[in-house]
């Protein structure tokens, strides 16, 4: 049994069966909200792609963040090496995919033109999906290019590094805040 939980890939795998059991299962109770398979399919992916994104979002800020300054000078290679950048890389491909699996569901229940130009009818969920574009666009084109650089992924001198480190910093602390709104907006029936 050790063997199977050491292979994160057996896991998931094994996860995604029992998942899809349970939605096949008749008497599972199990209903996507359109009453079309794919549809909740695709709901659950965002849900799934949305708590991978924030969810390091918040390790990064609750914890990451927090916790390197009191981390011996020896051990914060570990972190800003291997660590760091394993986790940006869950970071920045969840944000991709929720953005994404969120515009397929929007589009699937003829409400992402609406939302999207915050018409009455969408307008909730149209701030959501503004404050996830917003944020989506914050990963890529703001923290990540800082993070390579404050990481030592891409060349930079000690000043650069720090600047940017305090760059991608704000930025996702701006993320922080964001995520606040946006999840209420999201998890609202609409």
């Amino acid at each position: 049994m050790g063997k199977f939980f050491e292979n994160l890939g057996l896991v998931l795998i094994a996860g995604l069966a029992l998942a899809v059991l349970i939605a096949v299962f008749p008497d599972s109770g199990y209903r996507p909200p359109t009453g079309d398979l794919l549809n909740g399919v695709l709901q659950w992916l965002h849900v799934f792609f949305g708590i991978t994104w924030i969810g390091l979002l918040y390790y990064f800020n609750f914890v990451q963040i927090p916790t390197m300054p009191s981390v011996p000078a020896e051990l914060k290679p570990g972190v800003s090496k291997y660590i760091a950048p394993s986790a940006l890389f869950y970071f920045r491909w969840g944000a991709v995919f929720t953005v994404l699996t969120g515009a397929l569901l929007a589009w699937s229940y003829n409400e992402l033109h609406e939302g999207l130009t915050l018409q009455p009818e969408a307008r909730l969920i149209g701030i959501g999906m503004w404050l996830a574009l917003i944020m989506a666009a914050n990963v890529w084109f703001v923290i990540w290019p800082n993070q390579k650089r404050a990481l030592g992924i891409v060349q930079a001198d000690d000043a650069s590094k720090a600047k940017s480190a305090r760059t991608a910093m704000i930025a996702s602390r701006t993320n922080v805040l964001l995520s606040i709104p946006m999840l209420l907006a999201m998890t609202n029936a609409h």
